[in-house]
């Protein structure tokens, strides 16, 4: 067995995928902050001014489309685009389960003041495309976050549309091996590391039970089509530094609600609440690479002098065990499985590299909590 190693300034292991530590035992996603916070923000501005200047003078239909969800950073990302004085076109991926308060605030944003374009995927697909990248990947969310990325640029293509404006780039805000990935653009080579489909594509999953054409709506357009019509997909996070509390703060103050009954995922309640399934798509990597989504969320805030190592830590042994069991139940019954199956494939992806087993529960040995209360093995 190997012990994961942290990040001495964060809270983050090296077995998260990207997560580099340097000899000062920082990681990437750390360094990576320190130098957002040498950035010159003013000419960052002033670029994606000059490149909202240049798209509304190709008079097209729309200057941009925006992939939303509702959440903060869609009304982030809008708000922001409107006071350029774009005309977008915002476009969303209706998720199966999505939430009433997702709902809710989706209306919201689009009362903004802007026109939307909403897909839902045929149902019957849609399921069965999310049970097989469950069981094969372990990654629940493969099928949205597929759609999240094809659809808006599709939709781009489809009607010539300059900019495709997506949010944060999580290659600049979590870390990557491949320093070549923080930048501005969104493109292939960015989506096979980050686009949470586990290095697939749409033709990957064509079988006896998903054709070319049922898999329609996940596929990109062809390269050679976005530079023949001079489209470009980019990361606001680039031109505007990215906070999830500043994002909170602004769609806030333009009617975004917050989870009332406190956080379903990580430790805030503005993230991460669209979506029933959303608990489901971060629960394996707790077997994968021995973190949840709270210790992303927590590294954030420790990168934004917000908190410090030491009161992260205190938060997850506070919380102890995440297991999703509700949202797990809803899952099973959506994809058609039971709870005990459900987690005899999640033990499937457990990392025999960190994971030791102990009578009737599994633990990692030099974990970052060390008086961690190990739960007992759900299989069992």
């Amino acid at each position: 067995m190997t012990a994961p190693n942290y990040c001495r300034k964060c809270i983050l292991p090296d077995t998260r995928p990207g997560v580099r530590l340097d000899a000062e035992g920082i990681c990437n996603g750390c360094r990576n902050a320190e130098v957002k916070a040498r950035i010159d923000w003013r000419q960052r501005a002033a670029e994606f001014a000059a490149l909202a200047a240049e798209a509304k003078a190709r008079g097209a239909e729309y200057d941009c489309v925006i992939p939303v969800s509702g959440g903060k950073d869609s009304h982030w990302q809008l708000l922001t685009c409107l006071e350029h004085g774009l005309h977008p076109l915002c476009v969303t991926y209706a998720y199966p389960g999505a939430t009433e308060l997702g709902k809710a605030n989706l209306d919201n944003l689009v009362r903004q003041g802007v026109d939307h374009l909403t897909l839902r995927v045929n149902p019957k697909v849609e399921r069965t495309f999310t049970e097989k990248a469950f069981r094969r990947k372990g990654i629940s969310g493969l099928v949205s976050h597929m759609g999240i990325f094809a659809f808006p640029i599709k939709v781009a293509a489809r009607f010539g549309i300059p900019l495709v404006i997506y949010g944060e780039n999580s290659a600049l805000e979590y870390g990557t091996e491949d320093e070549a990935l923080i930048g501005a653009r969104l493109d292939r080579r960015w989506l096979q590391s980050f686009g949470v489909t586990d290095n697939t594509t749409a033709a990957d999953w064509i079988d006896a039970d998903l054709s070319a054409q049922d898999l329609a709506p996940y596929f990109l357009p062809a390269d050679e089509e976005l530079e023949g019509r001079q489209i470009k997909a980019l990361f606001l996070g680039w031109y505007f530094r990215w906070d999830p509390q500043n994002s909170f703060r602004i769609a806030s103050a333009h009617g975004f609600k917050a989870r009332a009954e406190g956080a379903r995922v990580g430790h805030l309640n503005y993230v991460n609440i669209d979506d029933d399934f959303i608990a489901i798509h971060h629960h394996p990597k707790w077997h994968k690479y021995g973190i949840t989504r709270t210790w992303d969320t927590l590294s954030i805030e420790i990168r934004m002098g917000r908190m410090t190592r030491e009161q992260a830590i205190a938060n997850l042994r506070a919380a102890g065990d995440e297991t999703p069991w509700r949202d797990i139940e809803r899952f099973c019954d959506y994809v058609g499985i039971t709870v005990p199956e459900y987690f005899e494939i999640v033990e499937g992806f457990r990392n025999p590299k960190i994971w030791t087993r102990r009578g009737d529960r599994w633990v990692i040995d030099g974990f970052l909590v060390d008086d961690f209360a190990w739960p007992a093995d759900s299989v069992l």
